[in-house]
């Protein structure tokens, strides 16, 4: 039996909320990587106005490191429940699901280098190798699998500074780079389209570098390992029944993980408490926002009015792509040239003038279309089915 793509009555709504507001949070965070030489700085210690530092602190307990294993949660809930109607369908679940992680690897890799340094796609195909791979395990098993390559980092890490002698010692500006530093600034600030892409490839050599893999598997892998879990749990779909269950994740989530988020900040910055409230804060909160969304949209009226955030998710490798073509005109020299001209303010603002923009777009575009022009391309060359008008 040949698999077939998820038809629009067979979507789960909710999920495409959860996709379209982790685009906005992944913006918010992808926007330092846009107008400053992110590969090659502390973002921590970058900003010496007071303005700048208070919304660079107030993003990063809000917004960093939440998102990230979101939108690893919801990749991996979306696989498995690929998988699932492929057991449903006794469809080949492993003819079609490689192909389709080759074109996102294939898509992500012309992202990096031609149009901005700082792509997820790649590492999420590549961990989803490992993830398919995984994909017979019975749920309990991959959240055990989760749960240890995760420990093993926070093992590594804790001994890292255990040996160091500097858990509780506060933290300081990490090594910058200068060279690399002012590379960047001329290259994209003054530079041409050429420029850019040479010293692309230099980013590429940070953000794509042999210990950048290793680590993904455990740090992106494991979230994945959990939303393929709870999608074979069918928790979403099963809210409502579960609706105490999330209505707590969610309270607990968001105030556990906000407050270990805020820690360093109201305590001593030490490495410890940086530790904690990047790997430990960041999934914590991930999961209660996670959790608080699924909750609202349990509620009347909730799906039609977040109807906009869904079509968005709906097209999230389309959007995602177009984020970083309209922000790298803006910010590189063969556009705007804002290139380190920025306030993280006016950086924030105009995140939320991009993303208010990409909700109209989703609006029209659906109108006409049942999904964006690059999940028809993926689907055209995994499935073989065309773009279709409405």
């Amino acid at each position: 039996m040949n698999f077939q793509p998820t038809l629009m009555h067979e979507r789960v709504h909710t999920i495409d909320i959860l996709r379209g507001v982790s685009l906005f949070g992944i913006l918010l965070v992808n926007m330092f990587g846009f107008y400053l030489p992110q590969p090659h700085i502390d973002i921590a210690y970058w900003f010496t106005e007071a303005k700048d530092i208070m919304w660079q602190q107030t993003l990063d307990i809000y917004v960093q490191s939440s998102f990230y294993p979101l939108f690893s949660m919801l990749f991996g809930y979306g696989l498995a429940m690929q998988y699932t109607k492929s057991q449903r369908t006794g469809s080949n679940f492993y003819k079609f699901a490689p192909k389709r992680l080759f074109i996102l690897f294939g898509i992500g890799l012309a992202h990096a280098f031609l149009i901005w340094w700082g792509d997820i796609l790649v590492t999420y195909a590549f961990c989803g190798f490992f993830l398919i791979a995984l994909m017979r395990l019975k749920s309990s098993w991959m959240v055990a699998l989760a749960i240890m390559l995760n420990a093993l980092l926070h093992g590594f890490i804790l001994f890292a500074l255990s040996i160091q002698g500097i858990a509780n010692v506060e933290k300081t500006a990490q090594f910058v780079d200068i060279t690399m530093v002012q590379n960047a600034i001329v290259a994209y600030g003054t530079g041409t389209w050429s420029d850019a892409f040479t010293q692309r490839l230099a980013d590429l050599s940070v953000q794509m570098s042999l210990g950048a893999w290793f680590a993904s598997l455990f740090t992106i892998l494991p979230y994945m390992l959990i939303g393929a879990a709870a999608a074979k749990w069918r928790l979403i779909e099963r809210a409502k029944e579960l609706k105490v269950m999330w209505l707590m994740l969610a309270i607990v989530g968001i105030g556990l993980g906000l407050f270990i988020k805020s820690a360093p900040y109201m305590l001593t910055y030490t490495n410890m408490l940086d530790y904690v409230k990047v790997f430990v804060g960041g999934p914590i909160l991930a999961v209660g926002y996670m959790a608080a969304i699924v909750v609202i949209c349990l509620l009347p009226f909730a799906l039609k009015l977040l109807s906009p955030f869904a079509k968005l998710g709906r097209m999230s490798m389309t959007m995602y792509i177009m984020q970083s073509i309209v922000c790298t005109f803006i910010f590189y020299n063969f556009g705007f040239g804002l290139y380190g001209k920025m306030s993280v303010q006016m950086g924030t603002y105009m995140a939320l003038g991009i993303f208010a923009a990409q909700l109209v777009i989703a609006e029209l575009w659906l109108s006409k279309f049942s999904q964006g022009p690059l999940e028809a391309i993926i689907k055209r060359f995994t499935y073989g089915k065309k773009l279709s008008e409405k």
